[in-house]
């Protein structure tokens, strides 16, 4: 790649699954397990973890807080609920896990919400363009406070007097803020607010328009880029194998167990969402079994039944880099990468795409016949006949 992107993993803190829509070999969000997956990633090479947010996921913050004491180098990019925190909290919160990860290791995935059934639940009554115009000022809020500013604010929705916070981050100004969303609203925010746009797995040249538009916002909002620069993600379900036929192969067995009304009961949930983003991943498959190849090697079969990122690269790993490439091309620097079962796809994706990568390392040992054992007979051998060459010659000194 002639640009080197931050490769970062997903966290699976709903669950883990080896077949969609099915409970079968089903693993649960457990400490330990999440744990694993994060030493995993860290040691891999990857740059980053996404930590999502949601009803049926465990909290981003006490989940981050916890990979604290086991990883050393790995960013943690944490779901930052804007209609249901307080910029004046969220600020502690923000500032406390910077300086317990260290300078740089925080970085913060704002989320409005896009499903206004699961926001009611928690008592959360705003429409889309509300949440939108909400998020804007807790994030006005928000930044002032973390540059140590003492803030009076009073919005539409949010009011604060003589706000501040006592625990300066050790990142500054402050963690870099990413966002994904597809309406205009959410363009218009994050061209004014966060560091890095994201956006789901669509085609690269569905990608390309985003990109543009939001750069389009930016330039009319008088945002100078040069001085605060603006960053490009996508996020992408991943199925790399030795070889392609491997790869569609696993694809279909992912979602072999499936049944029509799987199928229909969950697009029927996703059509009553205002998401902008959800109803682009729906669009690209329609809810159906043979519609579900996209783009090359861009396969959507993981939205017939999830929610949010619903497409999947899948091939080997020359076809995944080059398709990868093609996203760096349009403007993309960085990828926010998943597959199932999560700790599984981590290792095989590093051992098989990352060589390809510029920036990452080979994960595995070329070149040398290692069993894979507690006893290698070749290391054995080979290590006997060293240690009898230093004693002879340590016996002639």
């Amino acid at each position: 790649m002639s640009l080197r992107p931050d490769i970062f993993w997903f966290l699976p803190t709903s669950g883990d699954t080896r077949y969609l829509g099915t409970s079968d070999f089903g693993r649960a969000p457990t400490n330990g397990y999440l744990r694993q997956i994060a030493v995993t990633a860290e040691q891999l090479g990857y740059d980053g973890l996404l930590i999502p947010t949601g009803s049926s996921c465990l909290d981003p913050w006490v989940t981050a807080a916890s990979l604290v004491p086991v990883t050393q180098r790995i960013k943690l990019l944490v779901a930052l609920r804007t209609s249901l925190g307080h910029p004046t909290a969220s600020a502690r919160q923000a500032a406390s896990l910077d300086q317990a990860l260290g300078p740089g290791r925080l970085l913060l995935n704002v989320v409005p919400g896009g499903d206004a059934t699961e926001l009611a639940a928690d008592g959360v009554f705003y429409d889309h363009d509300a949440r939108y115009a909400a998020s804007d000022e807790f994030l006005a809020i928000w930044r002032r406070l973390l540059q140590g500013e003492k803030v009076d604010f009073e919005g539409r929705h949010l009011k604060v007097q003589g706000a501040q916070n006592f625990f300066p981050p050790v990142t500054q100004p402050y963690p870099p803020l990413y966002f994904g969303g597809s309406s205009p609203a959410a363009h218009a925010l994050a061209a004014r607010h966060v560091d890095a746009y994201l956006t789901w797995g669509e085609p690269p040249a569905a990608v390309a328009e985003k990109i543009a538009d939001v750069r389009g916002h930016a330039a009319r909002q008088g945002r100078d880029l040069a001085r605060h620069p603006l960053r490009f993600g996508v996020r992408l379900h991943v199925i790399v194998r030795e070889t392609s036929e491997e790869a569609w192969a696993d694809a279909d067995r992912l979602i072999s167990r499936l049944t029509d009304d799987d199928i229909a009961r969950a697009q029927q949930n996703y059509a009553r969402m205002d998401s902008h983003g959800q109803q682009r991943m729906a669009a690209l498959h329609g809810g159906r079994r043979d519609r579900l190849v996209v783009g090359p090697n861009l396969w959507a079969g993981v939205g017939l039944v999830r929610g949010g990122a619903g497409t999947s690269l899948v091939g080997n790993a020359e076809e995944v880099a080059a398709r990868l490439q093609e996203y760096v091309d349009v403007g993309v620097d960085s990828f926010v990468l998943s597959g199932y079962p999560h700790l599984e796809e981590a290792i095989r994706f590093a051992e098989l795409v990352f060589p390809r990568l510029a920036g990452k390392q080979a994960v595995t040992l070329r070149d040398q016949s290692l069993t894979g054992g507690a006893f290698d007979i070749r290391a054995t051998r080979e290590a006997a006949v060293t240690a009898v060459a230093e004693a002879e010659a340590e016996s002639v000194r």
